[in-house]
Parts: C-alpha cells; sequence; structure tokens
C-alpha cells in the first residue's frame, strides 16, 4: 500500500478530463491537481519555454509528495516527456503512447485523425508512434488553436454556434480524408467530445487522451506496487496559477460538484 498522492498537471482546465477518469477508476486515490491557468494555451509555446514551464509545474506537483504524475498535457506529452522521466525519480505518464495504442486498436480502415495544439502537431510525436505500432495506418494531423482558449472561456457547449462553427471547420478535411478513427490528442478536448461526435458522426470512433492516460497509470501503478488499498474515497487539491473563482466556475460545471473555495492559487514562478 501507497497512500501518497497521484499528481496531475495541465496548462490550465483540460486535465480535469484525467482527473474524472481517475476518480472513476481510482476512488480510493487522493490526487493533486495543477492547472497553469495563467500561462494557458501552452499549444504556441517553444519547445524551451515549454520544458521550462513544465519543470515549474512539476516541482510545484512534487513538493505535495507524490508517488506518480500523470501529465495530462498533450503539449508537454509530446515536447518535454522524455526529458522530465529523465530528470525525475518517480513514475511519470504522458498521453500519446497509452493514446495511440488505443487508436491502433480500434482503426479498421488504418486511416487516423489527429487533433491537437499546434505544438504537439509539429512534434509528430503522435505519428511516430502510431507508425511504429502499425507501419501500414495513414495519419492525418491537424492542429485547432481555437479550441483550448474557447474551452478555457466556456464555450464548450452543443448550441453555442461559435464552438460548432469552429469545430465543423476543424474536422471536415479529416472526414473527406476518410479518418474513421480520431484522437483527441489534447486533454480540453474531450470537454467537446459531444460537439466532435456530432460533426463526425456515427461512423468515427473518438479516442480520448486523457481517457487513456488515465487507464495507463492505473496499469503503472498496480505494476509497481504503489496502489493505495484503503477502503475509503480520495480527495482531490486542485491548484491553479491564475484566478481560482474563474477556475472554480467551469470547473464546477464539468465534474458536476460545487468547487468554490476549494481551489488556491500558486505563485509558480516561485518553483
Amino acid at each position: 500500500m501507497d497512500g501518497r498522492p497521484i499528481g496531475v498537471f495541465d496548462s490550465g482546465l483540460g486535465g480535469l478530463t484525467a482527473v474524472r477518469v481517475l476518480r472513476r477508476i481510482l476512488p480510493e486515490e487522493d490526487l493533486v491537481y495543477f492547472g497553469d491557468t495563467a500561462r494557458v494555451p501552452y499549444g504556441g509555446r517553444s519547445r524551451e519555454t515549454l520544458l521550462k514551464y513544465s519543470r515549474q509545474d512539476l516541482r510545484f506537483l512534487r513538493s505535495r509528495d507524490l508517488k506518480a504524475v500523470l501529465i495530462a498535457c498533450g503539449t508537454v506529452s509530446t515536447t518535454s516527456l522524455e526529458t522530465l522521466q529523465a530528470e525525475n525519480d518517480l513514475p511519470i505518464v504522458g498521453v500519446v503512447e497509452p493514446t495511440c495504442r488505443r487508436a491502433v486498436s480500434v482503426s479498421r480502415s488504418r486511416r487516423i485523425g489527429m487533433i491537437a495544439t499546434l505544438a504537439s502537431v509539429r512534434s509528430g510525436a503522435y505519428e511516430a508512434v502510431l507508425r511504429r505500432l502499425d507501419p501500414s495506418v495513414e495519419v492525418l494531423c491537424r492542429p485547432c488553436p481555437l479550441f483550448v482558449p474557447l474551452v478555457e472561456n466556456g464555450r464548450f457547449r452543443k448550441g453555442d454556434v461559435v464552438i460548432e462553427t469552429v469545430a465543423r471547420e476543424y474536422l471536415t478535411p479529416l472526414l473527406e480524408w476518410g479518418a474513421d478513427t480520431l484522437i483527441l490528442g489534447c486533454t480540453h478536448y474531450p470537454l467537446l467530445e459531444e460537439i466532435i461526435a456530432d460533426v463526425c458522426g456515427p461512423g468515427v470512433t473518438l479516442v480520448s487522451a486523457g481517457e487513456e492516460s488515465a487507464y495507463e497509470l492505473k496499469r503503472l501503478l498496480k505494476a509497481q506496487g504503489l496502489r493505495n488499498d484503503r477502503e475509503r474515497q480520495g480527495e482531490t487539491e486542485f491548484y491553479v496559477s491564475d484566478r481560482a473563482e474563474d477556475f472554480e466556475q467551469i470547473a464546477s460545471v464539468f465534474l458536476q460538484e460545487n468547487l468554490r473555495h476549494t481551489a488556491r492559487r500558486v505563485d509558480i514562478e516561485g518553483y
């Protein structure tokens, strides 16, 4: 038994998609979530800046005495994961490998689409892993730079003409190309899953980076004997780098619970 918490971090709200799954599949575990809301979005940043930010995010989380970390950020996973794993002596899971394994397993036509931030698309990480897993697959990646800021501003509900218009513009080329599987390569995107599913239709299987990485972390904890075997419900601490009230308002809608006065602000530049 290991009662230490699991750390989760993202550039903002997106990592809550992973938190929601972790709470369901590892209900006994304590979680510490950090959202870098003062510096979101990460998607257009340079590799050097992303590594700086992710090191600071991880240093803060490690001050909480963690047993493992889930990087619930596609951009950091594609640009900085290997460096962070080499620099730290605890298990760190990213989103790319488990998500690609799932996509390869469900695709019938071997045409897999991937949407993510510009930095993730530029990295080529998803394409490289998909082709390593199955050289026969065809991959088409599309950056969706407006998705993260729209989600962070609460524009993720069905019926919102702005987000629905943007989604159709981004997704139509992938559908015309013939993708039968679509990787949601940024953990913000499952907040748009209902809208994306409507645009894509029933013939396209959606694969969520947040969900697949949460299951990967569960497997890793079991393999390394790090599970918490208590019977009580775990607790989640929320930290952000900007106004806690803004985070709590949208996070409460997504997690379907009242987070008022539970999130705390951190001066991330001090780490």
